[in-house]
């Protein structure tokens, strides 16, 4: 590299290097018989346009996994030698998430060996994946729900009628999200203030809701109405959209979203946060 910072005669930049991620030079004259088919894996990966980010990933986890195993040849390699290369990773001090990670790299390295015909077994499938702990959902305070439902509908909503009334259904009710877009006009019992609801296994049940939940039905249904008879549409579905077709999960998702995150609310609330807020 000269003073410009140019590799020899190519007049690349020395920035300018490829990113790529490529499996390290071996310094031994000889790469070990793992190492050769760690290597052809990951040029397959790189010829099928995986993620730069996995290959990168996956080169680390296999050059440990090669240092590993050494010379050994595949038929000397079992599940317990891949038990105990998961055990040094812990030993090393890994997070069972990066563990994983290179379970998950040797599984699919197994896989493109069945392919090519290399091995006939796959060791790592008989080895369990470390378990992660679950993230639980940040469920919404009772202060945080009162100041959604007790104030106006953010301006970014386009049927605030409507989206509240999914609000006070979702948190007053405690339904699920497939629960709430299943339910249709005629399931309303507005007399005894009971929803007829039609749970797993198309199980039914009547699911009492408070004044709330009434006043917020009385504000949406003329609406509805109306909606249907300008677009000339006809649904027995009590949620419907801007077109007056029945909501989908997806859309509750999505707009239940857009109310969490103009009120002030974690983006991460979602329909079944609500209804772990429910009681």
């Amino acid at each position: 590299m000269n003073s410009l910072g140019i590799y020899g005669g190519t007049g690349v930049p020395a920035r300018a290097r490829d990113r790529r991620a490529r499996w390290p030079a071996v310094k031994s004259a000889k790469s070990s018989i793992a190492e050769k088919s760690a290597q052809e894996f990951l040029r397959s990966l790189r010829e099928r346009n995986t993620s730069p980010h996995t290959i990168k990933a996956y080169s680390g986890d296999l050059r440990n996994f090669c240092a590993y195993v050494g010379s050994r040849n595949w038929n000397a390699i079992d599940h317990l030698t891949i038990r105990g290369f998961l055990s040094q990773l812990y030993e090393r001090g890994l997070s069972k998430t990066s563990v994983a990670r290179s379970l998950a790299a040797v599984r699919s390295l197994y896989r493109w060996l069945a392919q090519e015909g290399v091995v006939d077994q796959n060791p790592a499938a008989l080895v369990a994946t470390p378990k992660l702990a679950k993230k639980l959902p940040r469920v919404p305070t009772i202060e945080e729900m009162n100041l959604v439902l007790d104030g106006k509908m953010p301006e970014a909503v386009s049927f605030p009628e409507r989206d509240l009334l999914i609000l006070e259904l979702l948190y007053g009710c405690g339904i699920r999200n497939s629960e709430l877009i299943g339910i249709n006009l005629d399931d309303i019992r507005l007399s005894s203030e009971a929803i007829l609801i039609r749970g797993k296994g198309k199980k039914e049940r009547y699911v009492p809701f408070g004044g709330s939940v009434r006043a917020a039905l009385l504000d949406y249904l003329p609406l509805r109405s109306q909606k249907l008879v300008s677009g000339k549409k006809k649904t027995n579905a009590l949620l419907i959209n801007q077109r007056g077709g029945r909501l989908t999960t997806r859309s509750v998702g999505r707009i239940i979203k857009k109310i969490a995150v103009a009120k002030g609310l974690s983006p991460d609330v979602h329909p079944h946060t609500l209804r772990h807020a429910f009681g």
